[in-house]
């Protein structure tokens, strides 16, 4: 199987991008905390990885680039998706859960909410595992967080103080596409498995889906899953979203990116990019020409590299340099395309949909 394997840096230079609420035993009982892994070295920053995800899905949705996102639907204290794959690219490339209550009370409530007109009967527990993963993205250094002071003081009487952390610093994640899975639907009795129910089966047979026995699935066309997947990299070239940006503005599209569509899904770029003694960014060139040589017949793909010029100049000189003759990289010259990140995320895309490529989604 193929996965498209990759690495995003995003640069946070005064941010508070992802929050845990209020801290106890702070001098101000509004005080904001940022979200940091403590370790014996110092603390980490970190954005979980569902608000990476949820980062995506809104821009996905919002960037008017063709996005079919699925319907939401809320029953006191759960919420979920349609759940349906065949007609919502982000059931599809996102998974889901869904275990619809058989209680009495429950059903009828169902049917009182006009707002699942048109909602996919689910006659059965159905799930999903999301083709594409991310990790957590995790600074690349431990940082001293900043304990920011501010009062709202636009009224009469005592100002009212507030404190918030933020933090500068380098993120660094992960990320990873099963192009197999993606458009492809199964309905094996196997938790995780299960896509699709009953009525979604008998959806998947009018509809004309391609049924692949040996998988016990249904698949979609491949013009349909190539544009699904191409969608989905629009996205991640237009990423938008995180907290405090009233207050910090951070851009948060990737300032440098390294992807290429790999065979198998073990991730060979995870270590390409590290941090100096003084926890700045730095591009490990042995550890790029080891994944390169002991990868290479998992390489199905160029390697894109997406890189903002101004964000680590000295640094891209020195890679620049060792794709020139003698240079640690010069074997690998006629693999590697360097672009600013949305030119490489629009590349990859056109990769996928290139002719003769069709194989990397069997």
């Amino acid at each position: 199987m193929s996965f498209v394997t990759g690495l995003l840096l995003i640069d946070a230079p005064a941010s508070a991008l992802n929050n845990l609420g209020s801290i106890p035993g702070a001098r101000t009982d509004n005080t904001v905390g940022v979200k940091m892994i403590k370790a014996r070295d110092g603390a980490y920053p970190y954005v979980s990885a569902q608000a990476f995800r949820y980062w995506l899905r809104t821009t996905l949705e919002d960037a008017q680039i063709g996005w079919q996102k699925a319907p939401i639907y809320r029953e006191e204290k759960v919420a979920y998706t349609d759940a349906n794959p065949i007609l919502f690219w982000d059931d599809d490339l996102f998974g889901y859960m869904r275990a619809p209550s058989g209680k009495k009370s429950a059903q009828e409530k169902r049917a009182a909410d006009t707002s699942r007109a048109g909602e996919t009967p689910t006659s059965d527990t159905i799930t999903r595992v999301s083709p594409f993963r991310v990790s957590t993205l995790v600074s690349i250094a431990p940082v001293s967080v900043t304990e920011d002071f501010g009062v709202m003081a636009r009224h009469e009487g005592d100002p009212v103080p507030h404190e918030h952390q933020f933090y500068r610093t380098t993120l660094k994640g992960l990320f990873s596409l099963d192009l197999h899975a993606a458009g492809t639907f199964s309905y094996r009795q196997k938790t995780g498995f299960r896509n699709l129910d009953d009525g979604r089966i008998e959806m998947a047979r009018q509809r004309g889906l391609e049924l692949v026995t040996a998988d016990k699935s249904y698949r979609l066309p491949l013009a349909e899953r190539v544009q699904r997947v191409k969608t989905l990299f629009e996205g991640l070239a237009h990423l938008e979203g995180g907290a405090k940006q009233t207050l910090h503005y951070t851009d948060v599209a990737p300032a440098l990116t390294i992807m290429a569509v790999t065979r198998g899904g073990n991730h060979i770029f995870g270590h390409v990019v590290g941090a100096t003694g003084r926890g700045q960014p730095e591009f490990k060139l042995d550890a790029l020409a080891e994944a390169l040589t002991v990868f290479a017949d998992d390489l199905l793909s160029a390697v894109y590299i997406g890189w903002t010029r101004g964000y680590l100049d000295d640094e891209r000189g020195r890679f620049e340099q060792a794709l020139q003759d003698g240079g640690l990289l010069a074997p690998f010259r006629g693999q590697i395309q360097i672009a600013h990140p949305r030119v490489a995320f629009q590349a990859m895309a056109a990769a996928l949909a290139a002719p003769g490529h069709e194989g990397w989604l069997d």
